[in-house]
């Protein structure tokens, strides 16, 4: 497994002090008053981290596509220059096309 140590710790680990000199667990250098975590703790959130980093990056790009695609048919809508029915099949096809990855 190729763990981003740098990245879990940045998840999980945020407002704590450490270096990274690499990207193995050994360069870690850990400068906080909390407990180091171990290689295995680190190892055991790195699915957790990859799948909420893809769920991000899914939310904006569907956000990104509801602003370009959906959004102008909402306001349609609301003039009275589209139906709800054209509205909400935009929202369903930004989502069909970003869906979010299966959970670990």
């Amino acid at each position: 497994m190729n763990v981003d140590y740098p990245a879990v710790l940045v998840a999980k680990y945020s407002g704590t002090q450490w270096t990274m000199d690499g990207d193995k667990y050994d360069g870690l250098n850990w400068l906080d008053t909390s407990p180091k975590p171990t290689q295995a703790e680190l190892d055991a959130l790195w699915p957790q981290v990859q799948y909420e980093n893809q769920v991000a990056a899914v939310e904006q790009a569907r956000l990104t596509a509801y602003e370009q695609q959906s959004d102008p048919l909402f306001f349609k809508w609301q003039r009275g220059d589209a139906t709800e029915a054209e509205w909400r099949e935009a929202v369903a096809k930004v989502k069909l096309e970003n869906p979010y990855p299966p959970a670990p």
